[in-house]
């Protein structure tokens, strides 16, 4: 995939996965997931991909600590219904990074390794998302807003120009160019994720 260079620069998650480790599809169960892993999942690449990242990075940070964050040990709790605005790209980031998975998702072994219904929409809580450790029954909620990172101030007429389809061959190409630059300043920005990802 030829992707914007910045993909290379965004901070990546690591995971254990026992259920990998026992089918050897990966040594020790380690799992690295990236941005690109995601934007390859949604499609695209937009700053809600990048906030369903940032927050499951934040929020298994404090949950885990010094800990490798385990794959199919968080249960995952989204506050709107699937089909609302981005809570289903949200949450489809969310559940390949964690394993977190709705009534489809992969019933387990012998009692073990389940992750169906570990992910749930229209859940009460405060926060847009919650994650619990299973083990603990410890819970973090999170909160995204990438306002702090404004768009291009030319964003805004060449996203008209396209929808209106009488945008240029070199404006379409701008548009993606400083799309991805709004993208960009969410993933490599380390000093404003927590401004961005509120836990609570």
């Amino acid at each position: 995939m030829n992707s914007p260079a910045f993909f290379n620069n965004a901070p990546t998650i690591e995971m254990i996965d026992p259920l990998a480790e026992l089918l050897g599809a990966a040594t020790e169960g380690r799992i690295t997931y990236t941005y690109a892993d995601a934007v390859k999942l949604a499609g695209h690449s937009c700053p809600t991909v990048a906030g369903a990242f940032l927050m499951t990075r934040q929020a298994l940070a404090h949950l885990y600590g010094e800990e490798t964050p385990v794959r199919g040990n968080i249960g995952v709790d989204l506050r709107d219904a699937v089909d609302d605005g981005v809570t289903g790209v949200i949450g489809n980031v969310i559940g390949l990074i964690t394993g977190a998975a709705g009534s489809g998702g992969f019933k387990g072994i012998g009692g073990r390794f389940n992750r169906a219904g570990l992910l749930k929409y229209r859940s009460r809580q405060v926060r847009e998302v919650q994650f619990t450790r299973r083990d603990t029954g410890q819970t973090i909620g999170a909160d995204y807003d990438a306002s702090a990172v404004a768009p291009d101030e030319k964003q805004g007429a060449l996203m008209q120009a396209i929808m209106s389809g009488t945008a240029s061959t070199e404006e379409i190409a701008q548009f993606g160019e400083v799309w991805q630059k709004r993208v960009a300043r969410i993933m490599t920005s380390a000093e404003l994720w927590p401004v961005m990802v509120q836990l609570g």
